[in-house]
């Protein structure tokens, strides 16, 4: 059973919270999640969704952040569903587990599937998405909970993805996704017509190093044009106030 998958208990955010992840295998969150929730804007409240969250590491980064969001944490493997709902029942997350619903679904499955366990169209004021991006077809990695995390299925789920996301949320919404460089051949032209606004911060290792993600703001129904914002390099002080939760990253 998913709920009695070995975990580990690992602080994020100084201890802010602390989440269960599995003990072998499966995925495991890390600087992506953290960089993921700093481009939440800590005034942002109402409804958000942590698409294919995993265990929950994004979604729990980006409610600390912003104390006015209620988080669903929508995931489709039983085994990581399972220590997100384990994870809610943490006493250390006791003073916001109130906040949390976690969905296990397909997200890429039928409208009324999406329905049946609360997530309506339009209902959401912000969707925050760390998706799968290595290339279909690609190596996978042997554990097949990581590869179901990290590679892409097919050659048309980015556009069904982001057609998703948009549809859950509410025209104004805001929309957040962490991806690699590589992907944005296929973002881009998915974003038309439904998410506008779009505004793209490359994160770099080094000043000098290809960027290694791209950071992406986007508006639902908005029609202005995209923008570049300058990079993001992951020096000393940026991955320690990154780890402590005191790094905002601003995609505005």
């Amino acid at each position: 059973m998913p709920d009695a998958e070995p975990a580990t208990t690992d602080a994020f955010l100084g201890g802010a919270f602390h989440l269960l992840q599995p003990a072998r295998g499966g995925l495991r969150s890390g600087d992506d999640a953290l960089l993921l929730a700093a481009t939440v804007e800590p005034g942002q409240g109402g409804r958000a969704i942590d698409m294919g969250s995993g265990s929950g590491a994004a979604g729990w980064a980006a409610a600390i952040r912003a104390p006015g969001l209620s988080l669903t944490l929508a995931e489709r493997d039983p085994m990581m569903a399972g220590l997100a709902r384990r994870t809610l029942a943490l006493p250390e997350n006791a003073a916001n587990a109130h906040r949390f619903a976690v969905a296990e679904l397909d997200l890429l499955g039928s409208r009324p599937a999406r329905e049946a366990v609360g997530l309506l169209d339009g209902a959401f004021d912000l969707v925050v998405t760390n998706p799968p991006f290595h290339p279909a077809g690609g190596r996978r990695s042997p554990d097949a909970a990581r590869a179901g995390a990290k590679s892409v299925p097919d050659a048309d789920f980015t556009a069904r993805w982001i057609a998703t996301a948009s549809a859950l949320l509410r025209h104004g919404g805001a929309f957040r996704m962490i991806t690699r460089p590589d992907t944005l051949g296929d973002i881009l032209p998915s974003c038309r017509n439904r998410l506008g606004g779009l505004t793209l911060r490359a994160v770099h290792s080094k000043p000098e190093a290809p960027a290694i993600r791209i950071l992406l703001a986007a508006t639902r129904g908005s029609r202005a044009p995209l923008r570049l914002l300058p990079p993001l390099v992951l020096d000393a002080p940026t991955k320690a106030a990154l780890s402590a939760g005191t790094l905002t990253i601003a995609m505005t």
